[in-house]
């Protein structure tokens, strides 16, 4: 809710307000350590509520955790607009995975709206590539200089999911890309 809000430039309550109900999770995105809320009718609520403890849900003195949920939301904006420019399929702060020319990765620009940056791989299986995005090796310190473990989600038979978030930086992203690279190159050799 919360990236499709600043990806277009609105309030959420102006998404939310084709719904029934909302959950929104301050983890994904918003950076805080746990917590959600739940929005919806009155009726719809109080038996959600009802479930939570049947089911045992429910913390004490969750002060701390409601204080960095506070927090991620007064930053939302700032941080997931950053997000949604670290995904390197955005013309800064980095070239892109377009700019590989690989015939093993390629993302389209059009479909790109937020911080999720579907990537096309032919040749090798998505788990393949993740495998060794996620793999270090003393090549890779001996030619890049430095390693680097990146953690990507095989999403389908034929594309790889990226999520940028709060603790990804543009200089990771660029590392992320160099890795890529490096990683493209020796399955092509």
């Amino acid at each position: 809710l919360m990236n499709a809000a600043v990806a277009q430039d609105v309030e959420p309550a102006h998404i939310a307000q084709h719904c029934d109900s909302v959950s929104l999770c301050f983890s994904k995105g918003l950076g805080a350590p746990a917590g959600a809320v739940l929005a919806g009718r009155r009726a719809f609520v109080a038996e959600a509520w009802r479930v939570r403890k049947l089911l045992g849900g429910g913390m004490r003195q969750a002060g701390v955790l409601a204080a960095a949920a506070r927090i991620g939301l007064e930053q939302a904006e700032e941080t997931l607009r950053r997000d949604h420019d670290n995904a390197p399929s955005q013309p800064t702060p980095s070239p892109g995975v377009r700019e590989l020319n690989s015939p093993l990765c390629s993302v389209s620009l059009e479909a790109v709206e937020t911080n999720i940056v579907m990537v096309e791989v032919k040749g090798l299986s998505p788990a393949e590539l993740c495998a060794y995005l996620q793999a270090v090796s003393e090549e890779e310190q001996a030619e890049m200089g430095c390693t680097v473990s990146i953690l990507l989600f095989p999403w389908s038979e034929r594309t790889v999911r990226a999520v940028w978030h709060c603790d990804v930086s543009a200089h990771d992203t660029e590392l992320a890309l160099n890795k890529l690279g490096f990683v493209v190159r020796k399955c092509q050799e």
